[in-house]
């Protein structure tokens, strides 16, 4: 079975910084979720009954958007997934999220907010992978 990615990693965590974004930043999620969401990292947030992974996704979205727009960010687009058109057959995602944020500095003040970090519980008990792209917008090259 391939590896989860769930977190970034150090090493990805310098190599965004390497990038030296300038401007906003895009994040475009892929999003694998569980049948049942897994509250076991996380028991204080287990809503006391077996839901969706979807339904744990909505309570992390629910959560996390006062925090996103307090840092100048964004969701963008939210949407259900399925196979691919082009693309490895057994490969899947379930929901595609695109989030702008102002800077990246703006997108690292979101993530290390505690109260935010308060809810990520949700997240994890939502996904069993995911990925996570940092997108750069190309200027004028598209009219």
């Amino acid at each position: 079975m391939p590896r989860a990615h769930l977190e970034p990693t150090d090493a990805s965590a310098v190599a965004l910084f390497r990038r030296n974004i300038q401007g906003s930043v895009l994040m475009l999620n892929l999003l694998r979720l569980r049948d049942v969401a897994d509250y076991s990292a996380d028991p204080e947030l287990d809503p006391g009954e077996p839901i969706t992974g979807a339904e744990a996704f909505q309570r992390y979205i629910d959560h996390t958007m006062p925090f996103l727009r307090a840092t100048g960010g964004s969701l963008r687009l939210l949407a259900h997934g399925g196979p691919w058109f082009i693309g490895p057959e057994e490969e899947r995602w379930d929901l595609v999220m695109l989030v702008e944020q102002s800077s990246v500095d703006d997108f690292v003040a979101f993530a290390q907010n505690a109260e935010y970090g308060a809810g990520l519980g949700h997240r994890t008990a939502a996904i069993i992978d995911s990925r996570l792209l940092p997108l750069e917008h190309i200027e004028g090259v598209l009219a």
